[in-house]
């Protein structure tokens, strides 16, 4: 195998890493009430099917805040769930990349 050809491999396998990380991204956010008060414990759902296990759940902390991270783009349905509350679902959310 010449040297160029060597190279250009070693740099290719540098660069994959980087472009699979490119295909994927995060739903993040506070949740808050109608008066602007943050509320922990909120149930937070992302549906997709660009998801292996189509559901990927977490909470939000003492501040609101919730992530969900290390998702594949794609087109997703997110559900904020509280006991005591009015579930909010917001269809077709799109993520990107970035």
């Amino acid at each position: 195998m010449s040297r160029l050809l060597r190279g250009l491999i070693g740099i290719a396998a540098i660069l994959l890493p980087a472009v699979a990380l490119a295909q994927e991204g995060q739903i993040a956010g506070t949740v808050r009430d109608t008066s602007g008060g943050v509320i922990p414990g909120v149930t937070v759902e992302a549906t997709s099917p660009a998801l292996i296990e189509k559901i990927r759940t977490t909470t939000s902390d003492a501040n609101g805040q919730y992530r969900l991270t290390n998702l594949p783009v794609g087109t997703y349905t997110v559900t904020f769930t509280l006991s005591g509350f009015q579930s909010q679902r917001h269809d077709a959310v799109q993520l990107t990349s970035g």
